[in-house]
């Protein structure tokens, strides 16, 4: 991949697992925004924030917009990588403020920031990505993720929604939505680790684990940034065995 020009890169969760392998590999100069908690990524810009709270969601919008005012660039991507399985567990038996912290982030954060990226956007003279980092959770049910399931389904019916918008404008940004697979990080190990009780189907997933079948984030990582080069509609939904 060789894009030519400035380029500016937002991606949420770039502090650990997938985000954390989608930073390292930028295959392109860039300026990285990190929005996360935690932080620590580097050469990245930070924006400090909770996106389990719709509090954070304005400081994020206003990043977009403080940026986009001075750049002067080719190209701006902004991946939604952040979400979060806990709790897990059926619902109607977890804790109703963890269950609410996983709907906000797996959910509306992922259609609230696509808006405000979408509105700092619109009508600006560089070629716009908007990839929403999504999960094989939004076609198939799993006990014990209902909250993670149902928010990885919106974002996909969000992506092949506003894709039909973004093909009536001029210019328009590219929104699709990638599901990354079984990958190696900390979501698989708090799958591994939770009871029969919490996800039925645990044992699938030490299985996966123990067969080598995870894979590693960075290969992952690296196939996504692969899609800014790829002809693909707008608006579309893929799992990324489509691509390698």
């Amino acid at each position: 991949m060789n894009p030519l020009g400035r380029m500016l890169v937002w991606i949420s969760g770039a502090s650990a697992g997938l985000g954390a392998a989608l930073a390292a590999t930028i295959p392109f100069d860039a300026d990285l925004v990190d929005i996360s908690r935690r932080g620590g990524t580097p050469g990245a810009f930070h924006v400090a924030v909770d996106l389990a709270d719709p509090a954070s969601w304005p400081v994020v919008a206003d990043d977009f917009d403080r940026r986009l005012s001075t750049f002067d660039g080719d190209t701006v991507v902004f991946i939604h990588n952040a979400g979060t399985l806990t709790p897990l567990g059926s619902a109607g038996r977890v804790d109703t403020e963890e269950y609410t912290r996983n709907v906000l982030l797996n959910s509306a954060s992922a259609q609230v920031l696509g808006q405000a990226f979408l509105q700092a956007v619109a009508g600006k003279p560089y070629h716009q990505h908007l990839i929403m980092v999504s999960s094989g959770a939004a076609k198939n049910p799993h006990e014990g993720e209902s909250s993670y399931c149902a928010g990885k389904a919106g974002i996909d019916q969000w992506v092949r929604t506003v894709g039909l918008e973004q093909d009536r404008r001029s210019p328009y940004c590219r929104v699709i939505s990638v599901s990354p697979g079984a990958v190696d990080t900390d979501m698989q190990a708090e799958l591994r680790a939770s009871t029969e009780d919490q996800v039925p189907d645990a044992q699938h997933f030490r299985e996966l684990d123990a067969q080598g079948l995870l894979a590693k984030p960075e290969d992952v990582a690296r196939s996504i940034w692969s899609l800014l080069d790829r002809d693909l509609p707008n608006g579309t939904v893929l799992h990324i065995s489509d691509v390698t």
